[in-house]
C-alpha cells in the first residue's frame, strides 16, 4: 500500500524534502524553488534559516505540510564560527560593524567560563533583526526602517556548546579571535545571539561569520540534498527523494500502530481509547505502514491533531 498522495507508480508526491540550503538564499527562496521542483503550491518549511546560513532546511510537500508544525519545535544542531572583537547590527557578518575591540587579551580560560555560563537553561534576548513579529510587523523590518527594537528575553536551552579550533588573528589591524563552535539548542534559540552574548560577556563584542545547520530533529545532513542535485533529478524525470509521511512522523514522534478498524475510527472522528503511557503527540501508523494521524493520547480518549486521508490502492 502506498501513502496517501502517491500515484500508483510508487513515486511519492507527499512527504518531507530535506534540503541542504545554499548561502545567499532565503528560506522563502528555497520554498519557491521547491514548489517549482515538486510541481505544487503546497510547500512550506519547518524553521527559517538566515540567508547567510547553509544546511538542513526541511520542506513539507502536499500532505507533508501538515507535519511541519510538529517539526518546528524540534531541537537543532549547528556548526558556526564566532568572531570575538567586533559587533555588528545584525549579530552576523551580513550587518554593518558597529564596534571593534582589541581581543588580544581574551584568554582561553575566560572563553571557556563564558561558554559554560551560556550552556543549559538560559534567558536569551533574540536578535533585533529576527523574524519575530511585533504588532504584526517583523522585527527585522522595523530595524531596517530605522526603528529601535527591544525584544524581551525568553527561556531557551543550550544543550551543548562546544568550542573547537581557536584562531587569533587581526582584521584591519585589530586583534580578533575566531572560534569554531558546535551547538545543540532548543527551538527558538538564536545562534547569532549566542555569539553576541559571548562577546558581550568577554567585553569585546562578538558576531557570527559562518553558520551551518547540521540537524533538525531526526534529520541530519546525511538526508539533506543540495538544490542543484534536486534540479538535476527533475530534469532527468526522476522522483524527488521525499521522506514518506509515516517515516517522517516516526523520526520525531513516538509511534502507535493501529489496526484497520482503529484507523477507520480515527479518520471518521469516532472515539478511541488512549494507551496508559500515551503522549501528547503520537504518530498513528496503520497496518499498511501509512500515516493515519498525529494524535494526542494524554487524556483517557484520543484526540487528533491532524488526520491524513486513506491511502490510494495500488493498481
Amino acid at each position: 500500500m502506498t501513502q496517501a498522495g502517491q500515484p500508483a507508480t510508487g513515486q511519492p508526491t507527499a512527504g518531507l524534502l530535506v534540503v541542504d540550503k545554499p548561502a545567499g538564499w532565503t528560506s522563502h527562496d528555497v520554498v519557491a524553488r521547491g514548489r517549482r521542483l515538486a510541481r505544487t503550491r503546497r510547500v512550506g518549511h519547518a524553521g527559517t534559516l538566515d540567508p547567510m546560513a547553509t544546511g538542513v532546511l526541511v520542506l513539507g510537500v502536499n500532505q507533508g505540510t501538515k507535519l511541519l508544525t510538529f517539526l518546528v519545535g524540534s531541537d537543532k544542531t549547528y556548526t558556526a564560527t564566532v568572531r570575538l572583537g567586533q559587533t555588528t547590527i545584525t549579530d552576523d557578518a551580513e550587518g554593518e560593524v558597529t564596534a571593534t575591540h582589541d581581543a588580544s587579551g581574551v584568554t582561553d580560560e575566560a572563553i571557556d567560563a563564558a561558554v559554560r555560563d551560556l550552556t543549559g537553561d538560559i534567558q536569551q534576548v533574540p536578535s533585533a533583526v529576527s523574524a519575530i513579529k511585533i504588532k504584526g510587523v517583523r522585527s527585522y523590518a522595523r530595524v531596517r526602517s530605522g526603528e529601535q527594537v527591544d525584544l524581551p528575553a525568553r527561556p531557551v536551552t543550550v544543550h551543548r556548546f562546544d568550542v573547537g579550533d581557536r584562531r587569533r588573528t587581526s582584521v584591519a589591524g585589530q586583534a580578533v579571535v575566531d572560534l569554531d563552535v558546535e551547538v545543540e539548542v532548543s527551538s527558538g534559540t538564536y545562534v547569532r545571539a549566542l555569539a553576541r552574548d559571548l562577546g558581550a560577556a568577554l567585553g569585546v563584542g562578538g558576531h557570527l561569520t559562518a553558520l551551518r545547520r547540521t540537524r533538525v530533529g531526526g534529520f541530519g545532513l546525511d538526508r539533506a540534498v543540495p538544490l542543484t542535485e534536486l534540479e538535476a533529478l527533475v530534469e532527468a524525470d526522476e522522483p524527488l527523494p521525499l521522506v514518506p509521511l509515516a517515516e517522517a512522523a516516526a523520526a520525531h514522534l513516538p509511534v502507535r500502530e493501529v489496526d484497520a478498524d482503529e484507523a477507520d475510527h480515527l479518520r471518521h472522528g469516532r472515539r478511541l481509547r488512549s494507551r496508559t503511557d500515551g503522549a501528547a503527540r503520537v504518530a498513528a501508523v496503520g497496518p499498511g505502514g501509512d500515516l493515519v494521524a498525529v494524535i494526542d493520547e494524554s487524556g483517557p480518549t484520543v484526540r487528533t491533531h491532524v488526520v491524513l486521508p486513506a491511502a490510494l490502492p495500488a493498481s
